[in-house]
């Protein structure tokens, strides 16, 4: 019989030296000289403090979790020790609690930028109402708080995938409402093939806002649907968040300034990227300074929860996100990418999650049959994963069916068994990209699966980039802000 699982250390020199360093970022703002950017510090500061409690209070709140009930069994160990679940919900109420805590410094510095208030803070928006500041951050607040409401009671009374897909609409309705009553632009720019067509923008109105709606329902999904193994989960959200981090910081002003080649990546010349506080790719606009500051905020202290709940969640793992760890971030990555402008982007940072939800399509809208777990096939005597198998209904699979299936086998994305009499399908590998991973790759442990997951993740990112700021210059010209 295997041990006990005990809790992952945690070095008691790691709280005594990031504390002071946390404190020192927050403060730094208050002191003079005022630093550029002073409320990005203030974020930074956070940020740690959000890895710390995340780091100490995850393990801590842990059995109170167990004696409530909220506890699981590994289902790919040979151990059957009970695992504290819904730990998401101890993440989120340490990053909305910073989230809050923070709201003095961008919106003091937001006094200081208006007319008459003084010298202007480079990068933040000049002129803008602080009322439209505020009420853009406070809705996006808002959100999150339903959504770590939606998850936690969806981590209690395990709400069917056909009844859940449409609950992050509710959490996303003060953020569209917001949007709305700001007077929201809902214009987009036309690729230049269909210009000729369409014009140069095109105003979707309401279908915009419909937009906005799925954006929020896939963000949170996706990441719900790519999991099933220690770390899978917290992992994406950390490689997004990172990944949107880089993103904001080619609009910041640098002292520095370099330049990005993109002909190596099909573009046609090359981006100059900062130099004497200029708003880098930005091209001296505070709006979009302003917007991808934005993001940072919420991003930041995002990084910081997930790296230190992973600690815990990574394999073996000694606590569970559930589903309010996927509620949470999936909402604020829509957070972002509608306050923000720049939701297309955002997108292309989710690829492995779209081409998951593609495969998943036929098994989430009952075209093939849908078990109620598709994690992959543990195997004890060897500890390796296998492709996970559906058994098709007694009664013979339907006409599209079966062709769904077929055509999934011949693109190498399932592997089907057939009636050596009939040829009708007898089951097939659930379709998802943990499986196809398997499938593809061969047998292996989990911790090597959720590795692989990750450097897809990764490839994911690179491609997403080279996509942005390479071959967006064959749809679009201009600065694509």
């Amino acid at each position: 019989m295997a041990p006990p699982l005990s809790p992952r250390p945690l070095p008691g020199i790691l709280l005594v030296s990031l504390i002071p360093i946390a404190s020192w970022f927050v403060v730094r703002p208050l002191l003079d000289p005022i630093p550029p950017l002073p409320a990005l510090w203030a974020s930074f500061g956070f940020s740690i403090f959000a890895f710390v409690a995340a780091l100490y209070l995850v393990p801590a709140l842990g059995p109170t979790f167990v004696k409530a009930d909220l506890k699981g069994k590994d289902l790919l160990k040979v151990y059957s020790d009970d695992i504290p679940e819904s730990q998401g919900l101890v993440c989120a109420s340490i990053y909305i609690l910073l989230l809050i805590l923070f709201i003095p410094f961008p919106f003091s510095t937001s006094i200081a930028s208006l007319p008459g208030g003084g010298n202007k803070i480079e990068g933040l928006l000049g002129a803008a109402s602080l009322h439209h500041e505020l009420s853009v951050y406070l809705s996006s607040l808002l959100s999150l708080l339903i959504a770590t409401l939606l998850g936690f009671l969806d981590d209690v009374f395990d709400i069917r995938w056909r009844h859940k897909l449409p609950i992050p609409l509710i959490a996303a309705i003060p953020l569209l409402m917001v949007y709305y009553a700001e007077g929201g632009n809902t214009h987009v720019v036309v690729p230049i093939p269909l210009r000729p067509f369409l014009g140069l923008l095109v105003n979707l109105g309401p279908l915009y806002y419909l937009y906005m709606s799925l954006l929020s329902t896939f963000t949170t999904n996706s990441i719900n649907i790519l999991a099933g193994i220690n770390g899978s989960e917290v992992s994406q959200a950390l490689i997004i968040a990172i990944s949107v981090i880089i993103n904001d910081l080619l609009y910041l002003p640098w002292p520095f300034d370099f330049r990005i080649p993109l002909h190596l990546l099909g573009g046609q010349t090359e981006v100059e990227v900062g130099g004497a506080w200029h708003a880098g790719m930005a091209y001296g606009s505070s709006e979009l300074v302003a917007r991808h500051l934005f993001s940072l905020y919420f991003m930041l202290p995002l990084v910081g929860v997930c790296l230190g709940f992973m600690y815990h969640n990574w394999y073996p793992a000694r606590a569970f996100p559930g589903d309010t760890l996927c509620y949470v971030t999936g909402m604020a990555f829509s957070v972002v990418g509608i306050q923000a402008h720049f939701s297309k982007t955002l997108l292309l940072f989710f690829i492995p999650q779209i081409f998951n939800f593609l495969l998943s399509c036929p098994q989430l809208f009952g075209i093939v049959p849908c078990p109620r777990h598709r994690v992959p096939r543990f195997v004890p005597d060897t500890n390796l994963l296998h492709p996970s198998k559906t058994i098709l209904k007694k009664q013979p699979p339907t006409r599209l069916t079966s062709l769904t299936l077929r055509i999934l086998a011949t693109l190498g994305l399932a592997e089907l068994t057939m009636d050596p009499t009939s040829g009708a399908v007898l089951e097939t590998t659930n379709l998802t990209i943990l499986n196809f991973l398997l499938l593809r790759l061969g047998p292996m442990n989990e911790k090597r699966l959720v590795q692989v997951l990750m450097c897809t993740q990764v490839a994911g990112s690179v491609l997403a980039f080279t996509i942005r700021y390479g071959l967006a210059g064959l749809v679009y010209d201009g600065d694509r802000r």
